[in-house]
C-alpha cells in the first residue's frame, strides 16, 4: 500500500487512520487489544485519539482512550510500528499555554510514550492569542516531545490567521488539519478551508467519515436507531439527502462488490486535499471491512454520482 505524505509534517500515512475514540468506551480491553493487534497486522499506520476521549461517558473523566492505547503499546511492543496522534483543547483550560504543557504530559504518561507524532489543537480557542498558543506548541517541538502539530475544527479564516502569525513570528506552523467530512457533512471542509489546505500544502485527515455510522447502511429507518448507542445521532440523516445517498451507494455496491462503508471512505479519500479518512471499529471484523476501503478506487462517474447525491 502506497503511503501519502501528510502535508509538510514529515510524516507519511496510508489512506486510512484508525479512530481511537471507542477504546475504553464501546470497546473494552479485550476488543481494543484485538482491534489494535489486527490494525498492526494489516500494516496500519496512524491511530488518532484525544485527551477528552471519553469524558462524556458517566463515570469517565477523559483519558480513557489514551490509557487503553498505552496499555496496548506496552503489551504489544508495537510503538515503532504506529504513529500516534492525540489532541488538546476540549478540556477545561482550552489552549492556554499552561494547559497545553500540563495536558501533553498527561497524554505522554497515559500513552506511555516519549514523543507524540502529531499533536492537535482540538478546537480553536479565541480567548488565547495565537502566538501564545503556537509558542507553547513550539516548546514541545523543541523539547522533542511532539513531532508535528495540527489544527482540528478551525475555520479557514482562523487557520489562515494562525499560519500568518507563525510565519511572521517564527513559530511552528500547523501542518495537518482535521475537519469533519463525509458525504452528508461537507460544509466544514469544502470551499475556503479546502482551498487553503491545498494552497498551503497541509495534510488533511477527516473525522466522522462514516457520518456516525449512517453511511454504513445499517440505519434505514426509525426502527434501526436502537441498533447501537450511536443510533440517536443518525436520526437527522434520515431526512434530507441521506436516503438518496444510500440509494446511489447501493447501486455502486452492486457494481463493485464493495460495502457501503468502504464506498463512503473511498469517496472521502478521493477528495482533493484529503490525506486519509479516520474511522473507528469496535470489532476485528469491522476493522477488516473498513480497512479494505484503502484498495477501493471509485470511477470518476461513481464519485460524481455520490457527490451530486450528497
Amino acid at each position: 500500500m502506497t503511503e501519502r505524505a501528510l502535508g509538510k509534517s514529515g510524516l507519511s500515512i496510508r489512506p486510512f487512520v484508525l479512530g481511537g475514540n471507542v477504546f475504553g468506551m464501546t470497546a473494552d480491553r479485550a476488543a481494543s487489544f484485538a482491534i489494535l493487534d489486527r490494525f498492526v497486522e494489516r500494516g496500519g499506520g496512524m491511530i488518532d485519539t484525544a485527551d477528552v476521549y471519553s469524558a462524556w461517558v458517566p463515570g469517565h473523566k477523559g483519558g480513557e482512550s489514551e490509557t487503553m492505547m498505552g496499555q496496548w503499546l506496552k503489551a504489544s511492543g508495537a510503538r515503532d510500528k504506529v504513529l500516534v496522534a492525540t489532541k488538546v483543547g476540549m478540556m477545561p483550560g482550552g489552549l492556554k499555554p499552561d494547559r497545553i504543557r500540563e495536558a501533553v504530559q498527561g497524554s505522554l504518561d497515559r500513552l506511555g510514550v516519549d514523543v507524540i507524532d502529531l499533536y492537535f489543537a482540538h478546537k480553536d480557542d479565541p480567548d488565547v492569542p495565537l502566538d501564545e498558543m503556537l509558542g507553547a506548541f513550539g516548546e514541545l517541538i523543541d523539547a522533542g516531545t511532539v513531532r508535528a502539530i495540527g489544527a482540528s475544527n478551525y475555520s479557514a479564516e482562523r487557520l489562515g490567521e494562525a499560519l500568518r502569525v507563525a510565519d511572521d513570528k517564527g513559530l511552528p506552523r500547523f501542518t495537518v488539519v482535521q475537519p469533519e467530512l463525509n458525504l452528508l457533512d461537507r460544509a466544514q471542509y469544502e470551499g475556503a478551508l479546502q482551498r487553503l489546505c491545498i494552497d498551503e500544502g497541509l495534510g488533511v485527515i477527516t473525522y466522522f467519515s462514516l457520518a456516525s455510522g449512517y453511511l454504513s447502511g445499517k440505519y434505514r429507518g426509525i426502527d434501526d436507531l436502537g441498533k447501537s448507542p450511536r443510533g440517536a445521532r443518525v436520526g437527522p440523516y434520515m431526512e434530507g439527502n441521506g436516503p438518496a445517498v444510500l440509494v446511489v451507494m447501493d447501486g455502486i455496491a452492486g457494481e463493485t462488490g464493495a460495502t457501503l462503508s468502504q464506498i463512503a471512505l473511498a469517496w472521502v479519500a478521493a477528495q482533493p486535499g484529503v490525506s486519509a479518512p479516520i474511522a473507528s471499529a469496535t470489532s476485528v471484523e469491522q476493522l477488516d471491512e473498513i480497512m479494505a476501503s484503502e484498495r477501493l478506487t471509485l470511477t470518476d462517474e461513481q464519485l460524481e454520482a455520490l457527490t451530486k447525491a450528497g
